[in-house]
């Protein structure tokens, strides 16, 4: 059976002609699987042999909440999404004044094993499919009632592990007869994957690249993050330079502020030395606690922010929402595996 809203307009155009379809039932088609059909009956101007057709020889599947959740402080809404196959993953909505921004994953599980982040406990089980990231989009945008305009890769999973699907998923979103959202309102988060780095500024998406760095030295990030111990903190840095100079996009370095491991002043002045001459723009991040974890969050988040911008960096704080609802990537589906054991 082939998962149908994984294809692209041109493959459905191919599938009507096998299944002796003229080639507009597959914008149609499309059309009715972004607006979020849950079954090929509710796709109404189709005749009734075609629907026929479509179920025998393709599948549809939605994802079910298995757990939803509401924060009283800001209204940030967080999903648990159960798939066909019975696993999960999460998915948040956060609103602000200029739209509303849903972050999604991107894997069921993450094989990075980055020590701060819940996503990472228990592996990567596998990666999701273009349409099961797709489906948090279209219906957390249906489910919660708010349009989405902004989309975040940065839920559970690397996004660049999961290379050739991420690109098909942009493909879909990005369709003027799907939910159309341009590649200007997409941020994409990695670890640090410095050939797929380099594979996506090839492409010359004008998505915005955001970098986990959480570190400026080898000994530290090696330590927070293992990816680092086979290509290091300057092969990266080549990397994010190239991207910038091939796309023209200014890349966002996360930099989650973690008490007496990375907040120093030294570290500071490590940070501005490797972004001098290349654009950037550094979003330090609040630490949110994981159980599973020993790190706690820093207290020196302002006197670290103050000094990158008294030599030239560009640095926020990032707004920390949904405090109340298992803030921390992962935490969310954590739970409910401990829940079925």
């Amino acid at each position: 059976m082939r998962d149908i809203k994984s294809m692209t307009p041109e493959e459905l155009t191919g599938l009507m002609a096998q299944l002796g379809e003229p080639g507009f039932r597959s914008k149609q088609v499309f059309q009715w699987l972004h607006r979020g059909a849950a079954s090929f009956d509710e796709m109404t101007n189709l005749s009734k042999p075609l629907r026929e057709k479509l179920s025998q020889t393709c599948s549809l599947a939605v994802p079910k909440v298995e757990r939803k959740q509401v924060s009283r402080l800001d209204g940030t809404i967080k999903y648990l999404w159960r798939l066909s196959d019975g696993n999960c993953v999460e998915t948040v909505l956060m609103r602000y004044h200029h739209g509303n921004t849903v972050c999604i994953s991107s894997q069921v599980g993450c094989r990075m094993g980055c020590a701060f982040c819940a996503s990472t406990i228990g592996g990567k089980v596998r990666d999701l499919t273009p349409a099961e990231m797709l489906d948090q989009v279209l219906f957390t945008q249906l489910n919660s009632g708010f349009p989405v305009s902004n989309i975040v890769l940065m839920g559970i999973g690397e996004p660049l592990d999961n290379f050739d699907t991420v690109l098909r998923f942009l493909e879909l979103v990005n369709h003027p007869d799907g939910l159309n959202i341009g590649m200007r309102h997409i941020s994409l988060s990695t670890c640090g994957l410095v050939e797929q780095i380099d594979k996506l500024a090839d492409l010359r998406l004008q998505l915005t690249l955001s970098v986990s760095l959480h570190a400026p030295d080898d000994e530290t990030r090696s330590k927070l993050m293992p990816v680092n111990r086979s290509v290091g903190v300057e092969r990266l840095f080549e990397s994010c330079r190239r991207y910038f100079d091939v796309t023209g996009r200014r890349i966002s370095y996360e930099y989650a502020m973690i008490d007496g491991v990375n907040d120093s002043d030294w570290q500071a002045d490590l940070l501005v030395k490797h972004l001098k001459g290349t654009p950037g723009h550094v979003n330090l991040i609040p630490l949110n606690e994981v159980a599973e974890s020993p790190f706690q969050p820093s207290r020196r988040i302002r006197e670290f922010q103050e000094k990158l911008e008294r030599q030239g960096v560009t640095a926020t704080v990032r707004r920390k929402l949904g405090g109340d609802i298992d803030a921390s990537c992962g935490q969310l589906r954590r739970k409910r595996m401990e829940e079925t054991k």
